[in-house]
């Protein structure tokens, strides 16, 4: 391999190790549930706020929580993008 090669992978395993590290939060009803996901993707925690959630409507929970899943995906996915794009125009050069 190139020396540039080894220098584009060495840039590329530093910056998914930076979006390892990266967290989105995002809310949905008003607070009622926080999810934080990587800037890999994958999902950190879920919080809810029992003092928000009304049992008689469980519906209404799964819905705040489909929410926050959805927006924080796509934020993450902006943030992964805007952190690789880059990196991405040498990935070409690249032997796989």
């Amino acid at each position: 391999m190139a020396f540039d090669q080894v220098k584009m992978l060495q840039q590329l395993r530093k910056a998914q190790k930076q979006l390892g590290k990266e967290i989105i939060e995002v809310e949905a009803g008003d607070g009622a549930v926080i999810v934080q996901i990587t800037g890999e993707l994958k999902i950190k925690s879920v919080k809810i706020d029992p003092e928000m959630v009304d049992l008689e409507n469980i519906e209404e929970l799964e819905h705040w929580i489909e929410i926050a899943v959805r927006d924080g995906m796509t934020k993450a996915q902006e943030v992964a993008a805007e952190t690789m794009k880059p990196l991405m125009g040498g990935l070409g050069n690249l032997p796989f």
